[in-house]
């Protein structure tokens, strides 16, 4: 589904958190939406999940997500908050059954039983099927939300720091079965992401937000420049394009910290 965002805006009580968002995001690819700690990007995930009650248009195909009934959101849609971990007393494998709850009847399927299985094992943590949420570590139970998220088959993948509590072995796994899932299937993803190398590696599309608003949005090597990286981030570095296309961010320093130094002199 083609996800098209006009003149998104959202408020807490008077104060603008998102003034006049507009962006795209295309079937079998993942749109990377990056840029520094309050820039609007959790808020902006959570008006487009319906979370938020927002001003503008969210659209898919065209279609105004308003227009949409309840039922046929949760079934298009899958939202991954940063904060997911659930305190009830359920095992792996029931944890993510779950995810499957907008099309689980009385009777749970073998379709329902195979496709958590699948999942699971192409994480690589069906080994902890049978243990409890409480008995997981910080990294497993990320991956346990991850599978959540992957098994509803949704047509519009929303997730926020994904891998914000993963090793880097499995951050590039994690990213990588997202980045297959989301051909494969022709998902729409929209990722969060702080890390601006992995963000460049995967995503197709960058949204760079600043300050509630859309700074730049386009392909990472057309978005990803040094002039960028220190405007939104004031941080200095260098920024080249690999073999691959691919542009790689090398941080310098602080723009406030080399202008502290300057003033000390």
């Amino acid at each position: 589904m083609r996800l098209e965002i006009e003149d998104l805006r959202f408020k807490y009580g008077s104060k603008p958190v998102l003034e006049g968002i507009e962006m795209q995001a295309m079937p079998g690819e993942i749109t990377a939406i990056i840029g520094p700690n309050a820039a609007g990007k959790t808020t902006l995930l959570k008006c487009i999940a319906g979370l938020l009650k927002s001003e503008g248009k969210i659209m898919l195909n065209g279609r105004e997500v308003k227009s949409f009934k309840k039922d046929e959101i949760k079934e298009y849609m899958s939202y991954l908050p940063q904060e997911s971990f659930s305190h009830a007393v359920l095992t792996v494998f029931e944890a993510v059954l779950l995810g499957r709850l907008h099309s689980l009847s009385w009777r749970v399927s073998d379709d329902d039983l195979m496709l958590v299985s699948n999942i699971l094992e192409d994480l690589e943590i069906d080994d902890l099927a049978l243990r409890y949420l409480n008995e997981l570590s910080g990294g497993q139970k990320q991956m346990v939300s991850i599978a959540q998220s992957l098994v509803r088959e949704p047509k519009i993948l929303l997730m926020d720091e994904p891998t914000s509590s993963l090793d880097l072995q499995h951050q590039l796994e994690v990213i990588d079965l997202i980045r297959d899932v989301t051909v494969e299937r022709g998902i729409t993803t929209l990722i969060a992401l702080h890390d601006l190398n992995l963000a460049a590696r995967y995503a197709s599309r960058f949204v760079v937000m600043h300050n509630g608003s859309v700074y730049a949005s386009g392909e990472p090597a057309f978005v990803l420049t040094s002039e960028t990286v220190r405007h939104i981030y004031g941080v200095n570095s260098t920024v080249y394009i690999d073999g691959d296309g691919i542009p790689q961010i090398t941080p310098k320093s602080s723009v406030r910290q080399r202008a502290r130094r300057n003033r000390s002199r």
